[in-house]
């Protein structure tokens, strides 16, 4: 099992530890309160809601993609709010393969948090497997979160305009092949990639049932990618970006950045060239 995942199996063993904090990340694009009815339908025991718009990002603006940083001292606030601080081991879910998961994973470990996982099954996955589900809403008591930011663990887009020109870092693109190739573009106003990207589609993290997949198959995965080198991971909008992040710092890579505005944000820049 990948370093940063934990399995279904720990989790219904420490599902009533106190210590141990499950949240719920299900989220659909484009339709906003998707995630937040599903959660109040039923959810795995004790977790609670965390939503990708209104807590793991902040307002769009003309720059900083689809889905910006949010505002920290309002997500640390939130995670207080809900009983998270350094002290407790935080597992993290969604129903979408692990994409709005690992973007929490992402944001808690950019603010210094040391044991958070990603579940290593989407929701329905562990429903139809007949583990425990739940509609009661937990009661928590509020903590106080200290944030130790790890800015290196964040890219801007003037580092990745420096990237494009160098041999020492690899740009990952993670969106589907089509959009990367910019022959279809669904979401965003211009098709194709940033300049010297290679594709590395973040479902390819998971295996055709949706489970993660283990480390060897991961190794194997990114075996063209040197570790040596600085690599730059994005997406569309810095979410999908997230499972392959966890990925390479799992397999021991050391200097991987997120391009947290990705795609977005870079063809929000009229100047920046794009690639097809």
């Amino acid at each position: 099992m990948l370093k940063h995942i934990v399995t279904s199996e720990w989790l219904t063993q420490h599902i009533d530890d106190s210590k141990v904090k499950i949240l719920d990340c299900r989220f659909e694009l484009g339709s906003p309160f998707a995630g937040f009815e599903a959660y109040l339908k039923d959810h795995i025991p004790n977790a609670i809601y965390v939503d990708l718009e209104k807590d793991m990002s902040s307002s769009v603006k003309d720059h900083g993609g689809r889905h910006p940083l949010p505002n920290l001292e309002d997500f640390i606030a939130k995670l207080g709010a809900i009983g998270i601080d350094e002290t407790v081991t935080v597992v993290a879910y969604d129903d979408q393969g692990g994409a709005m998961a690992s973007r929490l994973w992402w944001l808690l470990k950019y603010i210094g948090h040391g044991e958070v996982f990603v579940l290593d099954i989407p929701y329905s996955t562990w429903k139809n497997k007949g583990y425990k589900v739940e509609a009661s809403i937990p009661l928590v008591d509020k903590v106080h979160f200290t944030p130790i930011l790890n800015e290196t663990m964040l890219c801007s887009v003037e580092e990745v305009n420096k990237a494009t020109n160098s041999d020492q870092v690899v740009l990952i693109d993670s969106r589907d092949r089509l959009r990367y190739l910019g022959i279809e573009e669904p979401i965003d106003k211009k098709a194709g990639h940033i300049p010297s990207a290679v594709n590395y589609f973040w479902k390819d993290c998971l295996t055709n049932t949706g489970h993660w997949q283990t480390q060897a198959q991961q190794e194997e995965r990114f075996k063209e990618i040197d570790k040596n080198k600085e690599i730059i991971v994005y997406c569309g909008s810095g979410v999908t970006a997230c499972p392959n992040v966890l990925a390479l710092k799992s397999l021991g890579y050391k200097n991987v950045k997120l391009y947290l505005g990705s795609w977005s944000d870079w063809i929000s820049y009229p100047e920046n060239k794009v690639s097809k």
